[in-house]
């Protein structure tokens, strides 16, 4: 005699809906925690006047802290620094990371040295980088002065002209992103289909028109992620030009970034510094929102 099963209690049984919500409820959480949660407390201190200088209360001033921004003149020049510091380092950076990408994707023992290389500089903290680059271009005793003098060049006051400074910080910056740009590409190297360059081969295409017609056209989608990891992250440029320079000579390499650092900490405006720190989310949101329409427009 067959034993006939029972039928399914629907109180248990979780829909596909159910389970996903009850599965990226915990990631949902934890991201509130670290992520939301801040950002609204900041939008809500910038809307206050909160001074641990002052012996006053604190009011609720709406978009005072905003508006006296957007007249700060100091505000502005530490923007200029920050977008000089972007367009010079964005596209250097990913010019040095296509490089060493392609290097090390080369099917030659080269190849391992190179994607060792690769981890040096990301791996290293951001301080240090900007501590060995400082000792570098030290006016005094610095390397590349003594590499000037040596071939009968004069030694150049690197972090204390302004150009200059600016000019070695942009170095130091490629220098210590570029990896990061260089491993995002080779991820993407990597899953190229070897049969198109097999038929192009066939047809007679140079390595050049290769990489110009097959590599970069497919290459879009990493580099568009690298560049918008690389812009936020250029917008917020703090610990290697605090490291070199400290915002200096006057506050001709000071940033978005270190402004605020400055107004919070060492003036205790917590207010003010709210504002400014969600002006430069603003930003970094309206930057990451124009590389995802263009990433979407290239893959339509």
């Amino acid at each position: 005699m067959t034993r006939v099963a029972p039928p399914a209690r629907r109180g248990r049984d979780l829909s596909e809906g159910a389970l996903a919500f009850w599965l990226l409820l915990p990631a949902f959480l934890l991201l509130t925690l670290v992520a939301l949660y801040p950002v609204l407390r900041l939008l809500y201190t910038s809307l206050f006047r909160v001074n641990l200088v002052s012996s006053q209360a604190q009011p609720f001033v709406g978009l005072v802290n905003y508006l006296h921004a957007l007249r700060d003149p100091r505000f502005w020049q530490t923007v200029r620094t920050t977008l000089l510091l972007t367009v010079i380092t964005v596209p250097g950076a990913l010019v040095v990371g296509l490089v060493l990408a392609l290097l090390a994707n080369l099917p030659y023992r080269i190849r391992w040295p190179v994607r060792l290389g690769l981890l040096l500089p990301w791996a290293m903290p951001l301080v240090f980088s900007g501590l060995v680059f400082r000792w570098f271009f030290n006016s005094q005793y610095g390397v590349i002065n003594d590499l000037l003098t040596r071939i009968g060049l004069n030694p150049q006051l690197w972090l204390i002209r302004p150009n200059l400074a600016i000019f070695t910080i942009s170095v130091a910056i490629i220098w210590k992103t570029s990896s990061f740009m260089a491993l995002v590409i080779l991820a993407g190297l990597q899953t190229l289909p070897k049969e198109l360059y097999e038929a192009a081969q066939v047809d007679g295409a140079r390595p050049a028109q290769q990489f110009w017609r097959i590599t970069l056209p497919l290459l879009r989608p990493a580099i568009a992620v690298a560049l918008i990891f690389r812009t936020i992250t250029a917008l917020q440029t703090f610990d290697i030009p605090y490291a070199m320079t400290g915002g200096g000579p006057g506050n001709a390499t000071e940033t978005i970034a270190m402004y605020i650092r400055s107004t919070t900490l060492s003036y205790l405006n917590f207010g003010y510094g709210s504002a400014l720190a969600a002006l430069l989310f603003v930003v970094s949101l309206v930057v990451t929102l124009v590389y995802l329409r263009y990433l979407r427009a290239g893959q339509e």
